[in-house]
């Protein structure tokens, strides 16, 4: 059938979606000439996983557009809706920090993932290497600048007044010539510009050194050691000031290995680098995850990319410049990133081969011995509570065995009480119930972390939606070690030292971990309002202030007295202190 449909197709350029024999779409691709990418498909030798998926595409169907940039578009979109298992592109990334000033009255300094593509851009300031930089940074400039902290006004100030980070804007009628001398300040710091606050940083330790307090001096040293050796990066030869991004790649023939550096005021802000399995030609998968790349984050003025890639495409796609340079320092960047790439897959391969090898192997193997005709896609669940209380649930995903952290889910439970077969239909149902409304793919399998009860439980949820999942699951030992998979009608003993057992034990692992630790963010919420509740002397505004300078009960533990008394006052921390060192006692 597929080859008396290739003959159909025309040399014109479009989409093509490739399905798998129970037409779900599990790769979407697109051509200048669509007969001749659809033939070389299906009469050219392959390896690697260009050959494994030539071997599942039982049918194919294509859409013809009129122009390169509209079947760009759609290609991007199809893959948005399908999320076909092929295209793995960016399938696990998560988007880069940012730092945005606030474009209000009184602006705040926020560390921002999401980016909105219709906010001021002027105002963002990124992407930064990880959060915690971006934290830092903006740690530093509430340090030095006393913006606003607070989301909304308070009826009078709050800590950051009395401590000199904040002017008080909720009572006080800040002057705006003042506020708006900051944002100067901030925005220059931010581009690159740190003479300024190095400046001002000097001048606040000669002051606190003068005066005695040493303490002080050496926080304000840190944040000098901070800016000289991390904010101020490498020197680019490129001195316009134009924020810039440049892309290298390398490919072995399987894999092709991306890096990226973010070039911003003349320094190299940053870099990213991935490697993925090369399915179609290298120029297309470079041209595909460059424009799937900027879903996520901010467009810079200008991106520069290697020779193979289809520039006008791109540009016309991100409606930015988009270069490829011949000479000159440009290229010198593209190679230095094309190098980094190499070296990247050079130190990886052994690791990423061995790695998709178990996987598969693994996968594969737990099919056969469910007898499954498909395992393309796993969800397992686990449940999590203290004696009833802070009942939760997580939701992990794998696909071709490995873990697809974009999908997991957090389920917070309706009821607080002590019921694990509740805690299950509950979570089971919203799950899946969501499936069907939304068309979400379904899995091949579930995976219950317990036995029949919680198996049948499921089912009968499952049943009730008139679905079709298998069910299974893991049955453990007195060491609390997966040793079984449980059927609704046998037990699978696993081989200790075997893959399928490391396999499960992974997939256990993951979903124990996930679930383990958003319950013990909901149980320090809870625990920390109740020991607050507890203590004389501690009311709403009290409670709000500790909250928000040290987040959780564990934070609260490490402080000392002292530190506790520029909140309380002095009886009040010490009746706090004796309460949450009794805490650690128990």
């Amino acid at each position: 059938m597929v080859l008396e449909k290739l003959k159909l197709v025309p040399h014109k350029p479009g989409c093509y979606l490739m399905k798998n024999k129970d037409g779900i779409i599990i790769y979407v691709g697109k051509a200048k000439d669509l007969k001749n990418r659809l033939n070389s498909y299906f009469h050219s030798s392959h390896t690697g996983k260009t050959a494994r998926l030539v071997s599942e595409i039982a049918d194919f169907d294509y859409i013809v557009v009129s122009s390169e940039t509209e079947s760009l578009i759609l290609e991007i979109n199809l893959i948005k809706k399908h999320d076909p298992k092929y295209n793995i592109l960016l399938r696990d990334d998560k988007s880069y920090p940012y730092i945005e000033l606030t474009n209000e009255k009184v602006p705040r300094l926020l560390v921002v993932r999401n980016i909105n593509k219709k906010k001021n851009k002027t105002r963002l300031f990124g992407p930064y290497p990880n959060v915690v930089a971006a934290r830092k940074t903006v740690n530093l400039l509430n340090r030095i600048y006393p913006l606003r902290k607070c989301s909304t006004y308070n009826k009078r100030p709050c800590l950051y007044f009395h401590i000199n980070q904040c002017l008080g804007y909720c009572t006080h009628n800040v002057n705006q010539d003042k506020i708006k001398k900051m944002e100067k300040d901030i925005i220059h710091f931010l581009k690159g510009n740190h003479e300024l606050v190095t400046k001002k940083i000097k001048e606040e330790i000669e002051f606190e050194s003068s005066n005695l307090h040493f303490e002080k001096a050496l926080e304000l040293k840190e944040l000098l050691d901070y800016i000289n050796i991390t904010l101020v990066k490498q020197k680019v030869e490129i001195s316009d000031e134009i924020d810039r991004d440049i892309f290298g790649f390398y490919n072995d023939g399987n894999y092709l290995s991306v890096f990226i550096f973010f070039i911003r005021a003349s320094k190299i802000a940053g870099h990213h680098h991935q490697i993925i399995p090369l399915i179609d030609s290298e120029g297309e998968e470079l041209t595909r995850y460059i424009a799937k790349f900027y879903d996520r984050a901010l467009l810079p003025k200008e991106v520069l990319v290697p020779s193979l890639v289809d520039d006008k495409l791109l540009e016309s796609y991100l409606n930015v410049h988009v270069k490829k340079p011949m000479r000159g320092v440009k290229l010198k960047l593209i190679k230095m990133a094309s190098e980094n790439a190499k070296k990247q897959l050079e130190d990886n391969l052994e690791l990423i081969i061995k790695n998709d090898e178990k996987a598969v192997l693994a996968n594969e193997e737990l099919k056969n011995v469910l007898g499954l005709d498909k395992l393309d896609r796993i969800e397992l669940f686990d449940n999590s509570n203290l004696f009833g209380s802070y009942n939760v649930s997580g939701m992990v995903v794998f696909i071709d065995g490995k873990p697809a952290k974009n999908e997991y889910r957090k389920y917070k439970i309706s009821v607080d009480k002590n019921d694990d077969y509740g805690t299950m239909k509950e979570v089971i149902y919203r799950r899946y119930f969501r499936v069907l409304k939304d068309n979400l793919p379904k899995p091949d399998l579930i995976i219950v972390d317990g036995g029949l009860g919680q198996m049948h439980v499921a089912k009968e949820v499952i049943d009730s939606l008139n679905m079709d999942i298998n069910i299974v699951g893991l049955k453990k030992d007195d060491k609390h070690a997966t040793n079984a998979l449980l059927t609704f009608d046998k037990e699978i003993e696993i081989e200790k030292r075997s893959n399928l057992f490391h396999y499960l034990e992974r997939m256990q692992d993951e979903v124990h971990n996930y679930t383990i630790n958003y319950h013990k963010q909901i149980r320090s919420k809870g625990l920390y309002a109740s020991v607050l509740d507890s203590i004389e002397g501690i009311g709403n505004k009290r409670k709000a202030e500790l909250l928000k300078k040290f987040k959780t009960v564990d934070n609260l533990k490490k402080q000392s007295l002292k530190q506790l008394q520029t909140i309380l006052p002095k009886n009040v921390a010490i009746n706090l202190k004796n309460v949450l060192d009794d805490l650690d006692k128990n």
